[in-house]
């Protein structure tokens, strides 16, 4: 029908929407909702939510997840010919992983202003000095990547809030 929306599978949001599904993983895993895809060529080679309870792994974030089975994928270590998405800004051990791996674009939901890597409280992926640079396109469905990350992190505060003193 002519009156329907387009929708465009190579379009930002519809590759963010993958990675929010990714972090609705995470969210039922009981980790911290943070989602990740990696596209190359228009199609997605791999997905990844944090896994840093279930592995009890500190680096088990989505992005180094996503970054090792893309470079399985890809058969490389390089993959200066892929996007990532993820759906919090990454922090500085993943912008690390993202800079030697040469991503051309980095795409992310909501913006971390304490700890992000890509320009919240530091920008490594595009640090003058470092050998690579990325692009970097902030803020693709910035609303519901906060929103996952807000309930998450709500539902542990009132879950771990001690119990009023009977009286």
């Amino acid at each position: 029908m002519p009156d329907e929306p387009v929708i465009d599978f190579q379009s930002d949001a519809h590759y963010m929407g993958e990675a929010l599904r990714q972090a609705s993983r995470a969210y039922e895993a009981d980790e911290v909702p943070v989602g990740a895809v990696i596209v190359r060529e228009g199609r997605i080679i791999s997905r990844a939510f944090n896994q840093v309870e279930l592995l009890k792994d500190a680096t088990a974030h989505a992005e180094m997840i996503a970054i090792t089975a893309a470079e399985e994928a890809v058969g490389d270590w390089r993959l200066n010919d892929c996007t990532l998405f993820v759906t919090k800004e990454p922090c500085p051990m993943c912008a690390g992983a993202i800079v030697h791996v040469r991503f051309a674009r980095v795409v992310f939901g909501c913006p971390d202003p304490k700890g992000g890597a890509a320009g919240g409280a530091m920008n490594l992926l595009q640090f003058p000095t470092l050998n690579h640079r990325c692009e970097i396109t902030a803020g693709v469905r910035e609303e519901e990547c906060r929103a996952i990350l807000k309930r998450f992190f709500l539902a542990k505060r009132i879950n771990e809030e001690p119990s009023l003193p009977i009286q």
